[in-house]
């Protein structure tokens, strides 16, 4: 990973070839954070005043209410976080408004340990208000970034228009496929730079991706350039009654 200019960093993809990425800076960060809290704050709420109401109607609950109104809207906007992060792959409604998602430091979908890594952190860089210790972390850090992303190992990015459409030929692709998501993340890499990689490279690669995916028995080193990208282009576009390939 360097840089390679403001606000802009390279990674080297599992594919060998540089990734350009441009960093979240402080107010992305601030703009996502603030539509997430209201969010949460609202979901928080909400939850609270149909208990309250219920708790009004029905007597035989009211020695509970505490455990029934503090505790699960405790959980609600504490676990926002953490369940939204995992569960939207690096992102959340206020992060996807803002433009802005979470990655590992080779520009891949960060791990669910990462996630969770990365939100323990938040009980520091909250400190002591208003998220202080984090917002200052990301004036003087040289990648924009709080503590909670250097003890994880993740980057804070502008999610542009590619990246999204990757994220959803990936999804498409994990409901249809039996193949670990980490494979389909390479076989979309690899596809998304062929016209920019030298021929024998991205064959080269294309056929390693293969031999990992299909039958032993099939000759893979066989197949010409174009054979091997139809091959892997059908491993994100399954027929819906087929194998994969």
């Amino acid at each position: 990973m360097f840089d390679v200019g403001d606000d802009q960093i390279a990674v080297r993809s599992v594919t060998g070839v540089d990734m350009t990425l441009s960093l979240a800076g402080p107010g992305s960060r601030s703009y996502a954070f603030v539509i997430d809290w209201h969010i949460r704050l609202l979901l928080a709420l909400a939850w609270l005043f149909v208990t309250v109401v219920i708790l009004r109607f029905d007597a035989k609950l009211r020695s509970h209410d505490a455990l029934l109104t503090s505790l699960p809207a405790s959980l609600l906007y504490f676990l926002y976080h953490p369940v939204l992060e995992v569960a939207m792959r690096g992102r959340t409604p206020g992060k996807r408004m803002a433009g802005v998602r979470i990655l590992n430091r080779h520009g891949g979908s960060p791990s669910t340990l990462a996630l969770l890594i990365r939100n323990l952190f938040r009980l520091i860089d909250s400190l002591p208000f208003i998220y202080a210790v984090g917002l200052i972390c990301c004036l003087i850090t040289r990648h924009h970034v709080r503590i909670g992303d250097m003890a994880a190992g993740t980057l804070l990015v502008i999610d542009g228009s590619e990246a999204e459409k990757s994220l959803d030929r990936l999804e498409s692709a994990a409901r249809a496929s039996s193949l670990p998501l980490e494979t389909l993340e390479l076989v979309d890499q690899l596809l998304e730079r062929w016209d920019s990689l030298e021929s024998g490279h991205r064959a080269s690669i294309g056929r390693a991706l293969l031999k990992r995916i299909v039958s032993a028995s099939e000759d893979i080193e066989g197949l010409s350039d174009d054979q091997v990208r139809v091959r892997l282009t059908a491993v994100l576009q399954p027929a819906p009654s087929a194998d994969v390939i």
